[in-house]
């Protein structure tokens, strides 16, 4: 669903006790083409201050300063409350069990994916393109989450705007990733007519199957394709050079 707060346009997913969160879009912000507006990526090509602009913007949504993580397409995890916990550390996924702490990854076809419990008492988010979807930042983002909350239950997840089913072009190697972990995996992925060893791949369907096999009983997906809206989403698969849009997510107080 289509929202606007502070100003910004975003999307989101159901309502959920004790949890906010949104998608941006690329409309909202600061910038030209190709990052016009709301590029929020440092490492996108972009303006250093404009990006600044925009972060700020999005400050003004959100109850504190994020928690931006320097993606690198794995699948480990951080935990946001810690002490020590670097600027922009080199993960895909942050958990916190901390209220207003905002939880942050920027997205330009991967899925955003935010994951909560039934009370909102502990949070992930995670950055999961097929290299990080394959190897388990979503079922890592779980486990820290119960690590840090053993007592949470009814789990939930949204994934939100990516590339969609019908343009993800991949080639033997990303199938082989997911169907030698399950083979059941296999129906995600559609020959591509005419294309040897070329199949159209399912991400979402990928993250909603793997979210359910560890143990999320309430998965919700957006259903948006960042490739084909291309007035409302940035995609590096489309344009190339372009900007990066972000999840953000964080805990209400108690």
């Amino acid at each position: 669903m289509e929202r606007v707060i502070a100003s910004l346009p975003v999307v989101t997913g159901p309502e959920w006790a004790g949890v906010s969160y949104f998608c941006t879009t690329r409309a909202g912000g600061a910038g030209v083409a190709p990052h016009d507006t709301l590029n929020l990526g440092r490492r996108a090509g972009d303006d250093p201050d404009t990006v600044a602009e925009n972060r700020r913007r999005v400050r003004a949504a959100v109850p504190a300063d994020p928690l931006w993580l320097r993606q690198v397409h794995g699948s480990d995890v951080v935990d946001a409350d810690a002490q020590d916990v670097p600027d922009e550390p080199a993960v895909d996924a942050s958990v916190t069990s901390q209220p207003g702490r905002v939880l942050a990854v920027m997205v330009a076809d991967c899925l955003p994916v935010v994951i909560a419990d039934a009370d909102g008492k502990v949070l992930g988010a995670a950055h999961a393109g097929w290299r990080g979807l394959s190897g388990g930042v979503l079922e890592h983002t779980l486990a820290a989450m119960r690590a840090k909350v053993p007592a949470a239950t009814g789990w939930r997840a949204w994934v939100g705007p990516g590339i969609g089913p019908r343009v993800f072009e991949v080639g033997q190697d990303v199938l082989d990733a997911f169907t030698h972990d399950d083979p059941a995996t296999a129906r995600y992925f559609t020959p591509r007519p005419g294309l040897s060893g070329k199949w159209l791949a399912d991400l979402a369907g990928l993250a909603d199957f793997r979210l359910r096999r560890a143990g999320v009983q309430e998965v919700s997906l957006s259903g948006m394709c960042t490739v084909t809206d291309s007035e409302r989403f940035f995609s590096y698969r489309r344009d190339g050079e372009t900007g990066r849009m972000a999840l953000l997510a964080w805990l209400h107080p108690d």
